[in-house]
């Protein structure tokens, strides 16, 4: 069962990536309604693997791996938390405006979208990469035990 919850951790967090990729590359340019579309499928992926990531990630922490006790004595696996939670307080704001064009796309029409939002919206993705790069980073220097302070 262990390997499995970790195989299931991983896959969401690849899925979570490849989800903000794609969402990144679509509102790079004047948008369509299939582009527009695809952003709101590609962001409730998003948001279904992130849920996964942290549901898996918390089995693994509390009954799976190490114990509790061994990660929260982790300044890697405490930063990896706190980056977390800044790239999902990051992907707050376009999820609400992915979820804005519910009623615009159902009667066929192109949501209107400014420069300053798509900049905006491109931009808050930008910080989450960044902040998921750094997370993955803060995995590795955990798995060697670097920062263990038990």
């Amino acid at each position: 069962m262990a390997a499995f919850i970790a195989f299931l951790h991983h896959i969401a967090a690849f899925t979570l990536v490849a989800a903000l990729v794609i969402e990144f590359v679509l509102i790079r340019d004047e948008l369509t309604l299939g582009a527009a579309r695809k952003l709101r499928v590609a962001d409730m992926i998003y948001g279904a693997a992130a849920g996964t990531v942290l549901l898996a990630g918390l089995l693994r922490v509390f009954y799976f791996e190490k114990g509790s006790a061994y990660y929260l004595a982790s300044v890697p696996f405490i930063a990896k938390m706190i980056l977390f939670v800044t790239v999902a307080l990051l992907s707050i704001y376009p999820t609400v405006v992915f979820n804005s064009w519910r009623k615009p796309l159902r009667q066929g029409q192109v949501p209107v979208v400014s420069d300053q939002q798509r900049r905006r919206l491109r931009s808050l993705m930008h910080w989450q990469l960044a902040g998921v790069v750094l997370l993955i980073l803060c995995a590795a220097v955990m798995a060697k035990g670097i920062g263990y302070r038990g």
